[in-house]
């Protein structure tokens, strides 16, 4: 997203580039990715079945990730909402997101077809049923893409319309995604986070507004917060998950837990991302925080991708049933490990590769970056 300027050595174009923007939200946002990932873990090698809905770890990890997620990406997202046009603004995200989106989601697609092929499967049955499986897993696997895509149109869109005195109309909207009775496919998904972007975004807009009223209030706010994400992780329950509840209220007990889920959410994702911040404060001079906000945050898209794609093969690969938990948590050790490298590992090759970048990571190589700068 962002670009710097060229040093003679890579090492030093790394440092220099790290040194010129705000870290802290990549780290924020490399420790969020980090989370993803475990989250996944928990899910199909822990667990591999149903009682992953009753850990307290995956209903720890699951309450803010992706919600801070996308209020990050909304924050982050607002010089380019506000100061590039319509074109510009859509076209470049699309670029940055689904660009790299439809490449992995291709090369998934062809693995995850050569796996049945060594399999025995029988091959697909048409052509139809082809491209139907390849957008189920293209929307599916890659949700989050598209729910911050979908998140970043609604927002520009809304600002074109109504200008820079659009706040109301956004924060209405928000409200009018969340309780629109929409079900089909992944929508449930968007519904949920979209209020999340765009109150990233509007707490972009409102840096007066902010300070003052979290330094008069800070300690009291801080604590309400808490005790607000203490009870609603212990009413937490698999119904408040979007998964099961789909943001859909049909009745008083439907409405509790759609409340709970959001209200848990914003609570949880206020408190995490100050303690993130905290602790950044104290250990960025670290250098395991500086690879956590380089490395990991702000390689995060291709992250994503990556392990998307293994957990979509995973489908495939039936654990044993006899291995016991020590044996599953190591399993799961090293496969996050092994994304991590891989991830790491493709970037530093691909990020000077010209539209090879812009294909595998959704970015600019870095040399274009340092002309564009000059």
């Amino acid at each position: 997203m962002f670009c710097y300027a060229a040093r003679s050595t890579r090492q030093r174009s790394q440092s220099a580039e790290a040194d010129s923007r705000d870290l802290k939200f990549d780290f924020a946002k490399g420790m969020l990715i980090i989370l993803v990932i475990s989250g996944h873990l928990t899910q199909y090698v822990i667990y591999g079945d149903n009682g992953y809905w009753y850990s307290p770890y995956f209903k720890s990890i699951y309450m803010f990730h992706m919600p801070l997620f996308m209020a990050i990406s909304g924050y982050l997202s607002s010089k380019a909402l506000l100061r590039k046009s319509l074109a510009r603004s859509v076209s470049e995200r699309a670029m940055q997101l689904l660009l790299p989106t439809l490449f992995w989601c291709t090369l998934m697609e062809t693995a995850k077809l050569a796996a049945l092929k060594l399999a025995g499967a029988s091959s697909l049955n048409s052509v139809t049923g082809g491209l139907s499986d390849f957008a189920m897993d293209l929307t599916g696997s890659y949700w989050f893409i598209w729910a911050t895509f979908a998140s970043f149109l609604a927002i520009r869109l809304l600002l074109a319309v109504c200008g820079r005195s659009s706040t109301w109309v956004i924060c209405v909207s928000a409200i009018v995604v969340a309780l629109v009775p929409v079900t089909f496919s992944i929508v449930p998904l968007l519904r949920y986070t979209y209020p999340f972007f765009c109150l990233g975004f509007l707490f972009a807009q409102s840096s007066e507004w902010r300070t003052h009223i979290i330094s008069r209030h800070k300690l009291l706010l801080k604590f309400s917060l808490a005790a607000i994400t203490c009870a609603c992780y212990l009413s937490w329950g698999k119904e408040t998950y979007v998964y099961n509840n789909l943001v859909l209220i049909h009745d008083t007990a439907s409405a509790k837990q759609v409340f709970l889920m959001f209200l848990g959410s914003a609570a949880a994702s206020a408190i995490v991302m100050e303690l993130v911040l905290q602790f950044w404060s104290f250990g960025c001079p670290n250098r395991v925080a500086r690879f956590v906000a380089v490395e990991l945050g702000q390689g995060t898209l291709l992250l994503y991708l990556i392990q998307g794609a293994v957990f979509r093969l995973m489908d495939l690969i039936p654990l044993g049933e006899p291995w016991d938990l020590s044996i599953r948590v190591a399993v799961a050790g090293m496969l996050g490990m092994g994304i991590v490298v891989i991830a790491t590992t493709i970037r530093r090759i691909v990020q000077d590769l010209g539209w090879v970048s812009w294909i595998v990571l959704g970015a600019p190589p870095r040399s274009r970056c340092s002309k564009l700068n000059h």
